[in-house]
């Protein structure tokens, strides 16, 4: 690599727009009024809103910069773990734009939102056919709303078995909202470690699992980046008990094509569709976490479900053992519209080709780094790898600095400190949008990172250097936030 992707090039400052705004500055001209205008008394309505007076100069000039100041997936690599920040076809943003989906409203009737309707139900049915599940709910808007909606559903069942149960089995390597959704269900969550392999083990899973646990929540592939190699065995341990088995599906970018956890005793599980299907991931939403259920769980699936009557597509409540709405509207539909158009641009070999090259990318990366950092588990791994610190520490580098570092080289930072099992933990996941030149570069920069820091430890200690903000104190910020801007 002969040049670095981070320069000090020209960071423009920018002010809030009521510092820029004057009086009397117009950045459109209104239409003549053709009604007669109406004085507004702010004695009786109160003061207007303070919107600043702005040219329209000073409203492209101020967004223009404020962009310049954000790093997205559409900026150049973004390697966070457990994540999935891919880039995405910009072609099935394009068809969630469609004046047909973007201007239907959630009350239509069912008559004038047949194509609504059928590409959702479609969705569904190529969700299924890729979980090996048998029926889906797209309502569910996000991950761990999707979580929650898998634990109403496992709680349902065994109302309606007679067997309340109390307990929900969480591997240490789950991800993090797992807990919680166990929780909020008014589950115990019964916390388990994993092996020295990085996956859980069969026989822990036997010692702890009883009558009184109404299942497990398993993360495949977890957050270590490795797969669940034993989770055929384990299901079959926690269906001996009247249990079922849940999957958190956030990892599915590794294994289309390749596994169906419906095939390996997967009861229910959710999908990311904003991880894995096209939805750009990060920024707050909107997302999608529809849920996927075998048989059994089909009838606590949440209403309104699609329906096929006579070649026409309707919304259904008639379900009496459903769990209920999981929101007021069936979802984000123009997530949904992106990840039908994504699955049938790519088709089966192309998503199962997707899976194969996040999986290249991710061992790539594992093996080009691991002279360089501690790699705590040095088996395959899945779409993404988990190094350490612990090579650095002798001369007191941690995993903050190497992260900070990395932004003057032009890259954000992977996920660090997660997962809590890898103490000083770096994690990356590269996906498999991203070239080999791309992946060089990423790797040429973190060697040289801590080369820094084996000659100059003050350099990596002051980091960042090269952007619009330098380091802040992060203890201070996070026990004394500054919310007012």
């Amino acid at each position: 690599m002969n040049d670095i992707l981070g320069t000090t090039g020209l960071v423009l400052n920018e002010p809030l727009l009521w510092e820029k705004g004057r009086k009397g500055r117009r950045a459109f001209s209104m239409p003549r009024r053709d009604v007669e205008s109406f004085p507004v008394d702010p004695a009786v309505e109160g003061p207007g809103p303070d919107f600043p007076d702005l040219s329209e100069m000073d409203v492209v000039r101020h967004y223009t910069r404020l962009s310049q100041w954000n790093f997205g997936v559409d900026t150049g690599l973004y390697p966070l773990g457990s994540c999935t920040m891919k880039y995405n076809p910009k072609t099935n943003e394009r068809q969630a734009a469609l004046p047909g989906f973007t201007g239907a409203h959630p009350l239509l009737p069912g008559d004038l939102c047949q194509g609504a309707l059928a590409l959702m139900r479609d969705l569904e049915r190529y969700l299924a056919e890729i979980t090996g599940m048998d029926a889906v709910s797209l309502q569910p808007a996000a991950g761990a709303h999707g979580e929650l909606a898998g634990m109403l559903l496992i709680h349902a069942y065994h109302h309606r078995q007679g067997t309340p149960r109390s307990k929900i089995i969480v591997p240490d390597t789950a991800h993090g909202t797992n807990p919680a959704s166990v929780a909020l269900c008014g589950y115990r969550p019964v916390a388990v470690q994993s092996n020295d392999r990085g996956i859980l083990s069969a026989e822990e899973i036997a010692q702890v699992m009883d009558e009184e646990t109404a299942g497990i929540m398993v993360t495949n592939p977890n957050t270590l980046g490795l797969f669940e190699e034993e989770l055929e065995r384990i299901a079959q341990i926690v269906h001996d008990k009247g249990g079922l088995v849940y999957c958190d599906g956030a990892n599915l970018n590794a294994l289309m094509g390749m596994v169906k956890m419906g095939h390996m005793g997967v009861d229910v599980m959710h999908v990311n569709l904003h991880k894995t299907f096209s939805t750009p991931h990060g920024g707050g939403g909107p997302g999608a976490g529809p849920v996927c259920v075998k048989e059994a769980l089909e009838p606590f699936l949440p209403v309104p479900r699609m329906v096929e009557r006579s070649g026409r597509y309707a919304l259904s409540h008639d379900f009496p053992q459903s769990i209920g709405k999981m929101g007021a509207f069936y979802g984000n539909f123009g997530v949904m519209v992106k990840a039908y158009s994504y699955i049938r641009t790519m088709g089966a070999q192309g998503l199962k080709r997707a899976s194969q090259l996040a999986v290249l990318n991710a061992n790539y990366l594992k093996e080009r780094l691991k002279g360089t950092l501690d790699l705590p588990y040095d088996r395959p791994c899945m779409h993404e790898c988990v190094f350490s610190d612990k090579h650095q520490q002798k001369a007191r580098i941690t995993t903050l600095d190497m992260a900070k570092r990395l932004m003057d080289y032009g890259f954000h930072p992977p996920t660090v400190y997660f997962p809590l099992v890898v103490h000083g933990a770096i994690m990356a996941e590269p996906t498999e949008t991203e070239s080999r030149e791309d992946l060089d570069r990423f790797i040429e920069a973190l060697k040289r990172i801590v080369k820094e820091g084996e000659e100059d430890p003050d350099l990596l200690h002051e980091a960042p250097r090269k952007c619009k903000v330098r380091r802040l104190d992060e203890v201070t910020a996070a026990r004394k936030p500054c919310l007012a801007g």
